[in-house]
């Protein structure tokens, strides 16, 4: 298949870009690995490509004052080197590499998978976990969308059709934070079947705070608030491993069968992933 027809622009600047979308009918091209698939198979029908790629500033990832800052060209290949500081640049840096292999990660990014939001796809549930806020901007308006609120369903955001994701922004880690990360894929550059992110914070030996991000365990993204409320106050032991995990796969998880997988299949994969991820954090990640 190819694309049906469209216009094409390439912008020069935010103002430009955010002038395009205007009418709704428009797609914003960054990394185009999921846009222009759905395109070529014609479930994607934009009258409009509008190609930010040249716009200056739009690469920005910079971690001051307590936050990092991601904006929409950040491609996912920057994740993986030393570019993001301390425990959360640890914990992007493994998830990075599960994303697909390097010639996607070389030209996705971060914030288009944010936009199209697919169930197995591991940024939103990160982004998610972490209490991540979404910027969008269209014209005479710009807003703040928190992520746990921002996913609404299998490839549904709240974006509004004459919005451009302009900035994500992630609350750095505190010092000392241990994290972790686990999958589950059928192949090494397939899309993850489930996956578990971890951020835990220890006060002596009781946990202070945690996060944990669930992927493609529901409809959308998942922070699997009952399984960090096991955690807060006990020490990070094998007991309260065990009880978290049973409690994500049991209460916060919500699993859509698959021709190869039941729900039940599903919910156990969600208890081992998510015993590893703390195992993880445990175990200095």
């Amino acid at each position: 298949m190819k694309p049906a027809p469209f216009d094409y622009l390439a912008a020069r600047s935010a103002g430009e870009a955010v002038a395009a979308l205007a009418d709704g009918g428009a797609q914003v091209l960054a990394g185009g690995q999921s846009l222009v698939l759905e395109m070529n198979y014609r479930r994607a029908r934009p009258r409009r490509l509008v190609d930010i790629n040249r716009i200056a500033g739009l690469d920005r990832l910079e971690a001051a004052d307590g936050t990092l800052r991601v904006g929409p060209l950040v491609r996912h290949r920057a994740f993986e080197s030393q570019a993001v500081p301390g425990p959360l640049g640890a914990l992007l840096r493994r998830v990075a590499r599960h994303i697909a292999h390097p010639p996607i990660r070389a030209r996705g990014t971060m914030l288009g998978s944010l936009a199209f939001a697919h169930p197995a796809a591991e940024w939103p549930a990160v982004v998610t976990a972490l209490g991540g806020r979404i910027d969008l901007v269209a014209r005479g308006r710009r807003r703040t969308v928190a992520a746990e609120e921002f996913f609404t369903g299998p490839f549904a955001t709240l974006r509004r059709p004459d919005e451009l994701l302009a900035e994500v922004r992630l609350p750095l880690l505190p010092p000392g934070c241990r994290v972790g990360f686990a999958e589950l894929r059928r192949t090494h550059a397939s899309f993850a079947q489930l996956a578990v992110a971890a951020a835990v914070t220890l006060s002596g030996d009781r946990v202070a705070a945690a996060s944990l991000g669930l992927v493609n365990a529901a409809d959308r993204p998942v922070r699997a608030r009952a399984a960090e409320r096991v955690l807060i106050g006990r020490p990070l032991d094998d007991a309260a491993i065990a009880e978290a995990a049973g409690v994500a796969a049991g209460q916060d998880a919500d699993p859509r069968p698959e021709p190869y997988a039941d729900a039940g299949y599903l919910r156990h994969a969600v208890a081992v992933l998510t015993r590893r991820a703390l195992g993880q954090a445990r175990d200095g990640g």
